[in-house]
């Protein structure tokens, strides 16, 4: 009658060595990264895998080897070490307890491997590259606002004269209709006219000239006024029947501008 060797007993369905196996193989982890992260050398893990007893060391150190290789892959810890004390020869306990005295021998189990491949998170990587774009934005905004403060606003310089400036407002009679904003009474002269104020009773009067002066601003009693400035001139009569105009003592028709008793337009020579 044989006696079935240990590498047959660890193929058998049941035995803690094939349940360490399948279970690291379902986790897809190698004996390599088992071993690196247990602090258990690699070859006593494959003995344990392959029930190969006799590549182990002392069946208390050996033990412990199963339980956290158990812990490790997920596996039950309390049947795994009940498996392995029942499979466990007895020959090799009694030589273990035959050679209590003898100093134990170094396990090799408290030095990591230093070729263990480095871990790296990818949250971790991708929070550090979101950092790095985020400050290459900001560090872009900030320069850009920089420069537009730093650029120096264009300015336009006003070298036209007032008399110019009249010249540019004048607007031709013939191309306005009735809600037009100009009269022209002919001529060309654009520099300084007179203008006429007659108010038979109170009326509201603003008129200001080519070069922004007011020479007329609110209610008016009614009277005689002269006026003086560059044309055109800017008017805006309330109660126009109360009032009439001339121009360098040309009369103007009101009429043509008004609208409910209110005229609003511009007056030039």
């Amino acid at each position: 009658m044989t006696t079935p060797s240990p590498n047959t007993q660890s193929n058998a369905q049941g035995s803690f060595g094939a349940m360490l196996q399948q279970a690291r193989k379902k986790k897809q982890v190698s004996l390599d990264e088992a071993a690196a992260e247990l602090f258990i050398l690699k070859r006593h893990l494959q003995a344990l895998e392959d029930e190969n007893f006799s590549e182990l060391p002392q069946p208390a150190f050996a033990r412990g080897f199963a339980i956290n290789y158990a812990k490790y892959l997920g596996l039950d810890p309390i049947k795994i070490a009940s498996s392995f004390d029942a499979a466990y020869p007895n020959e090799l306990k009694v030589q273990a307890s035959n050679n209590t005295d003898t100093p134990l021998r170094p396990m090799g189990t408290l030095q990591r491997d230093t070729h263990s491949r480095i871990r790296f998170n990818p949250l971790l990587i991708i929070a550090v590259i979101g950092v790095i774009i985020l400050a290459v934005f900001l560090f872009r905004m900030v320069s850009h606002a920089s420069k537009e403060h730093n650029e120096e606003p264009v300015t336009t310089t006003e070298d036209m004269s007032v008399s110019e400036q009249a010249q540019g407002a004048s607007i031709d009679a013939t191309d306005i209709g009735s809600s037009g904003s100009a009269l022209n009474l002919g001529g060309t002269d654009i520099s300084e006219a007179n203008l006429a104020v007659r108010l038979t009773d109170t009326a509201t009067v603003n008129i200001t000239d080519a070069s922004g002066s007011s020479l007329m601003n609110g209610e008016q009693t009614s009277g005689n006024y002269t006026l003086a400035g560059v044309p055109p001139f800017n008017v805006q009569i309330d109660n126009v029947n109360n009032i009439s105009l001339m121009l360098n003592q040309e009369a103007v028709a009101l009429d043509t501008y008004t609208t409910d008793n209110q005229a609003s337009f511009e007056l030039a020579p």
